[in-house]
């Protein structure tokens, strides 16, 4: 699943984050029923949570499309060809990578793929490409005791000036400040969580 782990996907399921539709589909155990990771459906619990590849694969284990994502719906040739651009940079974030090279492998020219795929995500292969690899930084952030510099390469980026810029520019914070604050946050959710159990035990 273009080299997605469980929890990053469910982070984006979780943000109903439209720029993965197509890259994988949820399924939910108890509804059987599956959807893009854009859809504003109610939340399922993680533990009824599955995550396929492609809609055939969901179907096959029996579920059906989600009446309201309509994951099902067909794609206009730009949108598959975008959908097949989006899943490359994906599973090859780590690779450095060329506009020629991805542009080759759908066939088409550079400055057609650039345009088309710019029409379809108003962002050009190179943009979506850097929000992955700060996408992955972060998780790696949140997630691992991994230094800055083992992210950086970690996540694809090419050089640490080029990682802290990126970084900074989605995310409005620098890694360090934004390790912090994931930090700080888990803390304050387990200090609720202690004190709930806390008042339902006394």
């Amino acid at each position: 699943m273009a080299g997605f782990t469980f929890e990053e996907m469910w982070e984006k399921i979780m943000a109903c984050d439209q720029t993965y539709d197509g890259l994988f589909y949820t399924a939910v155990k108890t509804t059987k029923i599956y959807c893009r990771p854009s859809c504003r459906s109610r939340k399922p619990k993680k533990v009824n949570v599955e995550f396929y590849a492609t809609m055939e694969e969901a179907e096959s284990k029996g579920y059906r499309a989600c009446k309201r994502c309509q994951p099902e719906t067909e794609r206009t040739p730009n949108e598959e060809v975008t959908r097949q651009v989006m899943a490359f940079l994906a599973e090859n974030h780590k690779r450095k990578l060329t506009l020629d090279e991805v542009a080759a492998h759908v066939g088409l020219s550079p400055s057609y793929l650039d345009r088309i795929f710019k029409e379809e995500t108003s962002e050009t292969p190179r943009v979506f490409l850097e929000k992955i690899r700060v996408d992955k930084a972060a998780h790696l952030l949140e997630h691992t005791d991994y230094t800055n510099l083992e992210i950086c390469f970690e996540a694809g980026f090419q050089s640490t000036s080029h990682f802290y810029k990126a970084f900074r520019r989605l995310k409005n914070l620098s890694p360090s400040e934004y390790r912090k604050m994931m930090k700080e946050l888990l803390y304050e959710d387990d200090n609720r969580r202690q004190l709930l159990a806390n008042s339902y035990s006394s």
